[in-house]
């Protein structure tokens, strides 16, 4: 074995977290030593099997933005429509149900990503901006050095022999092979039970056709719901439907454990037995395509946490080689974008003289409550999802607490910027916990509501609030004006939960709004406009 090769930071692991920190290190250090090691050989195929397909606004604006890929993301990747849903258990026809999304294009964009594409992408160019860049290779052992000792990390690819590397800092990218996770073990399991199967089949499924109805296809303009990530649920999973760049379509179910046994849905066969129950529209539309079946897999339990991520000892874990949540609204993205954002920052600092361990506890205790925040939002609520009625005012909370509160921080890059958000500290945590107090509410109000289902849609993009908060995100805040807005949001949110509960407690009045009512502040000032739909 030769001599080690000295870096600054080794990265283990090229896929869509290691390269993107990659790629983020450069920008803030033009002159540091990386190498990233990627287990896959390059290029990737095309549609390569792997979650995070569809992208909202922080991993988009992390990809178009902090990182300057726009032109790549325009060029080559698809526009997505937003978010749609479909109450459509059962059903064959698609116009005949209840349908939530937005009638056009909200102002801020997000990206249904190719990720075979992407990956490949990412890969020239951080080759192109001088870091190393080693497919093929597997990485067998990793040495954490004691105290300011350079950690060791030994690696082999093909038959070239065993090369070892000596970094200041080591990142754990892995995935879920969770090299560090698993050598510290840091691996934590956490209450949400869900497994997941999915597939691609080479061609787009035409979902604007699935109607003859004029007026319903003439409801969007585009004339587009195939380039929404389409949501078609029922009582406790989803089936998603995402178009890809390169001509593929996805195809996944979602479902908790105790409504449907990852045993109903763990092969292809099984899960097309599944969908001709469930969803047989979708079923009737893969069946017609069988010819052009590409791959299949399954996760069982795919939700999980980490105790430790950040460390003073000069290594980190980013992206799901830590935690994941879930693929319903498409978080994967967002986390691999806060959690570079502190990792580069640690590295940034620590090789600036600064001692990384108490910065990196700060940021550890950030991030966990991001993932705590996040996680409550699908911790037992499958049951809510073949709720025509509580589902739709879900999905516009969700979407209000995200907008309004974690998106702010990215976009207005608060993130790393302890001064502001220690002072917005109780608006921050007062908004994680009514959003823990409404999430148990809406569960309790699922399960006693009526489930009316209409053929109607509910259009996000008819309310005016709702498109201003998704457009106030590409403002420019100065320092005085981010709390501002932050204060401003979290009353929003305040008042939308007055009106969510005001709204179930009328039509079931025997619901305990009390937690929820004890987190609202006194009086709430009431806008003119109400903030729900008129059909909720």
């Amino acid at each position: 074995m030769n001599e080690p090769r000295r870096e600054e930071v080794v990265i283990l692991g090229g896929g869509l977290a290691g390269l993107t920190l990659s790629l983020q290190l450069r920008q803030r250090l033009p002159n540091l030593g990386i190498t990233v090691l990627e287990k896959q050989r390059h290029p990737v195929p095309l549609a390569a099997h792997k979650v995070g397909e569809s992208s909202v606004e922080i991993a988009a604006n992390y990809f178009d933005t902090v990182l300057g890929l726009e032109e790549h993301m325009t060029r080559s990747q698809l526009k997505k429509f937003g978010f749609r849903f479909f109450f459509s258990e059962g059903r064959d026809d698609i116009d005949g149900v209840t349908e939530l999304g937005a009638s056009r294009y909200l102002p801020t964009t997000s990206y249904q990503i190719d990720r075979g594409v992407f990956e490949n992408y990412l890969a020239e160019r951080a080759a192109g901006a001088g870091i190393r860049f080693v497919d093929g290779c597997t990485v067998r052992d990793i040495a954490i050095g004691a105290g300011q000792e350079p950690h060791q990390v030994t690696c082999s690819r093909d038959a070239s022999g065993k090369e070892c590397l000596t970094a200041r800092w080591v990142v754990d990218a892995s995935g879920r092979a969770g090299l560090l996770k698993r050598k510290f073990g840091l691996a934590e399991a956490n209450a949400h039970d869900c497994n997941a199967a999915w597939f691609r089949i080479a061609t787009q499924l035409p979902v604007d056709d699935w109607s003859d109805d004029a007026g319903w296809r003439n409801q969007c303009s585009p004339r587009a719901r195939w380039l929404s990530t389409n949501h078609l649920v029922g009582e406790g999973y989803w089936v998603w439907l995402i178009p890809l760049s390169s001509g593929s379509h996805s195809v996944g179910i979602v479902a908790a454990e105790k409504y449907h046994p990852f045993e109903t849905i763990n092969s292809f066969e099984r899960s097309m037995a599944w969908l001709h129950k469930f969803q047989p529209r979708v079923a009737r539309e893969v069946e017609e395509r069988r010819d052009l079946f590409q791959d299949f897999i399954a996760f069982r339990r795919f939700s999980y946490g980490c105790r430790q991520v950040y460390s003073g000892d000069r290594w980190a874990i980013t992206g799901e080689a830590g935690l994941f949540l879930d693929p319903f609204y498409s978080p994967g993205g967002d986390f691999i974008a806060i959690s570079n954002t502190y990792v580069t920052d640690l590295i940034s600092r620590e090789l600036g003289g600064e001692p990384g361990g108490p910065r990196a506890r700060i940021y550890e205790q950030y991030f966990k409550s991001f993932y705590e925040s996040m996680l409550t939002i699908y911790t037992d609520q499958y049951g809510i999802f073949g709720n025509p009625r509580v589902l739709p005012v879900k999905v516009l909370w969700d979407y209000t607490y995200y907008w309004g509160v974690l998106c702010q921080i990215f976009y207005q890059r608060k993130l790393t910027d302890l001064p502001a958000l220690t002072a917005l500290r109780p608006e921050l945590t007062g908004a994680l916990a009514l959003n823990a107090a409404m999430q148990l509410f809406m569960r309790q109000w699922s399960e006693v509501s009526r489930r009316d289902n209409p053929p109607v849609m509910l259009d996000q993009a008819s309310l005016g609030w709702f498109w201003e908060l998704n457009r106030g995100l590409r403002d420019q805040l100065d320092d005085d004006e981010f709390p501002v807005r932050v204060r401003a949001t979290t009353a929003q949110l305040a008042q939308l939960a007055t009106e969510i509960v005001e709204s179930a407690c009328a039509e079931c009045p025997g619901l305990d709004a009390s937690a929820v009512i004890a987190l609202l502040p006194k009086p709430i000032v009431r806008s003119s406009e109400s903030l729900l739909f008129a059909a909720a």
